[in-house]
């Protein structure tokens, strides 16, 4: 039987162990920068023995435009490549390997946070029913998301760029690969689903053309690092941000239909709605996760399959022997550094202190205590 401790090649990456700590935005990086605070943390996570065997960094902005919430790193600028080498290099000191997820937040952003206070951006001129975070004089408050403008056909090349540019800056940092962030009703899941996308041209309408700009993006960043080193997330039904589709089977099950040609090293899939329950239902019927990996092998995907959402560890060896290969554990690694060690030795958890998950300092970010 197939452990959550048992080793594993993911693209030119092997890995130690089959944990996964998932993206977890903490905004504590002012300016979009990171700090020598955000490399304690990441590296306090790293050693396999203990930690994850593969780290998804925080969602980490491709662009200003990309931003849409304070405090959150980018990897835009020569600045940016230079402060996040600490990070990868305590992780790989450590002794572990970590990917950035590259992320463009669309109209899930304020006018605060845009350059020279414009509008975000959007497949459509929908505002999004959700909220963001913006951080003033240290208090992070949450506020309704700005009406957003659509992007003009011919601005959609220079957002393909951007994500080429992330990721050579990414590789250029030290990181291991990257993850493109597909999921939770940001830009690329905005293209994808109705409820966002009400385009007329090339990039509406059809399931081919609302997952045309997903699937450049892929082509283009696996042209640009090797596919063997980049992951796609996706979240075929959650409901954050507004994310909504009424036939969401069809459209993902092509989405990595069409993938397999450029051999990912992993694909990323939040079951469920994020951070919520794993039966969410979106559209006509429950979403069939097993028939969506199904699908994926069937048209040639060799990309490891990696789950999550609410997973512990009866449920993580369950989904291991039904054929998932790797399992990314979210708000669990916030308190718990050692995480795989306390789950191997099915010690008691930490506990997260909730009021210390967006923005402050190392108290609840890098002062909770492993086991001795």
């Amino acid at each position: 039987m197939t452990s959550l401790f048992d080793p594993l090649q993911v693209g030119r990456l092997h890995l130690a162990n089959r944990m996964v700590m998932a993206p977890l935005t903490r905004n504590r990086a002012p300016g979009a920068t990171p700090t020598a605070l955000m490399a304690t943390y990441y590296t306090q996570r790293a050693d396999p023995r203990n930690g994850a065997g593969l780290i998804v960094t925080e969602a980490t902005a491709i662009s200003h435009q990309a931003q849409g919430y304070s405090d959150v790193p980018g990897i835009w600028s020569d600045d940016q490549v230079a402060a996040w080498k600490p990070v990868t290099d305590g992780v790989h000191a450590a002794g572990g390997k970590i990917v950035m997820q590259l992320w463009h937040v669309g109209r899930v952003s304020h006018v605060d946070l845009q350059p020279g206070g414009q509008a975000p951006v959007a497949p459509s001129a929908i505002t999004a029913k959700t909220k963001t975070v913006l951080i003033k004089d240290g208090v992070a408050k949450f506020v309704d998301t700005s009406a957003p403008r659509a992007l003009a056909l011919e601005e959609l090349p220079g957002i393909v760029d951007d994500y080429c540019r992330a990721a050579r800056n990414a590789i250029a940092a030290g990181f291991d690969g990257v993850e493109v962030h597909g999921a939770n009703g940001y830009l690329l899941d905005q293209f994808l689903r109705s409820g966002s996308n009400t385009r007329t041209d090339a990039y509406g309408g059809s399931i081919e053309n609302r997952a045309r700009l997903l699937l450049q993006v892929m082509t283009a960043v696996t042209q640009e690092i090797g596919g063997d080193r980049v992951g796609l997330r996706l979240s075929p039904v959650t409901p954050a941000n507004d994310a909504q589709d009424a036939h969401p089977q069809p459209l993902f099950e092509y989405v990595l239909a069409q993938l397999t040609p450029l051999n990912l090293a992993f694909v990323h899939i939040i079951e469920g709605s994020t951070g919520g329950p794993r039966d969410h239902v979106q559209g006509d019927k429950p979403f069939d996760y097993a028939a969506l990996r199904a699908a994926y092998r069937h048209a040639g995907g060799k990309g490891a399959w990696m789950v999550n959402n609410g997973y512990d560890t009866p449920l993580a060896n369950q989904a291991l022997a039904e054929g998932a290969d790797l399992v990314a554990f979210g708000r669990p690694f916030i308190a718990n550094p050692d995480l795989t060690r306390r789950l191997r030795e099915n010690a008691a958890l930490n506990v997260p202190d909730r009021s210390t998950f967006y923005g402050g300092g190392a108290k609840g970010y890098t002062d909770y205590p492993a086991l001795a």
